[in-house]
């Protein structure tokens, strides 16, 4: 099968939302997305699908996307950025995906207490790309496609240039996540644990690896 990759458009929202809620689970049946939503797969799907089409481009934008194909159909996606300015505006991009999809203020008021667990096992390195949001379709995996995806991404931040070190994160005890990354020539950098984090997802916190771009 032919690997290709192309930038994200906001016509791939909706499988950029499935991305970035399989990417929030990892290895466990539930992240952060459902914690937070507190609602069935399909709506936090399409919750992730709005923030990918927000006008605040946060983290989950649609403009920070790769996405990889295989003979034309969406396999995989990544996302990355040089910075932390895509954070900045999480808090706005929540709230335009929650009046589109209809939550009540009060509702609203819930989301970011129920999910800033996230912050206590959070760690990064400054002047230093960060690569998130990494999924595989099911029936893609196995092959190499993230690992693929995310070395043609080393190309564009090369060409991009700004920082010369990456790095990226995942859930402590995610081992196909780390074997795909390692391949890639990331090596570990730390893991940053919280009781906070352990006692919202069942596991103890965040592995961060890094290279040299």
């Amino acid at each position: 099968m032919t690997t290709t990759f192309r930038p994200a458009t906001p016509e791939d929202a909706e499988f950029i939302g499935w991305a970035q809620v399989m990417a929030a689970r990892g290895h466990l049946p539930r992240g952060w997305f459902d914690i937070v939503l507190q609602r069935d797969e399909a709506f936090c799907i399409a919750y992730a699908a709005k923030l990918a089409t927000a006008k605040a481009r946060s983290w989950w934008h649609y403009s920070f996307v790769t996405i990889a194909e295989m003979d034309g159909v969406a396999a995989a996606a990544a996302c990355t950025y040089p910075d932390d300015a895509p954070y900045m505006v999480s808090g706005e991009a929540m709230a335009e995906a929650a009046d589109a999809m209809g939550l009540s203020k009060a509702e609203q008021a819930q989301l970011w207490p129920r999910g800033a667990f996230i912050l206590t096992a959070t760690s990064g390195e400054d002047h230093c790309w960060t690569v998130e949001n990494v999924a595989t379709k099911e029936g893609y995996r196995g092959r190499g496609v993230a690992a693929a995806l995310i070395r043609h991404m080393f190309d564009g931040m090369r060409r991009a240039g700004g920082p010369k070190r990456v790095q990226i994160s995942f859930l402590i005890g995610n081992e196909p996540a780390e074997r795909s990354y390692r391949s890639c020539g990331f090596v570990f950098a730390e893991d940053k644990t919280a009781k906070e984090f352990e006692a919202a997802m069942g596991v103890p916190g965040l592995r961060r690896l890094a290279r040299d771009l």
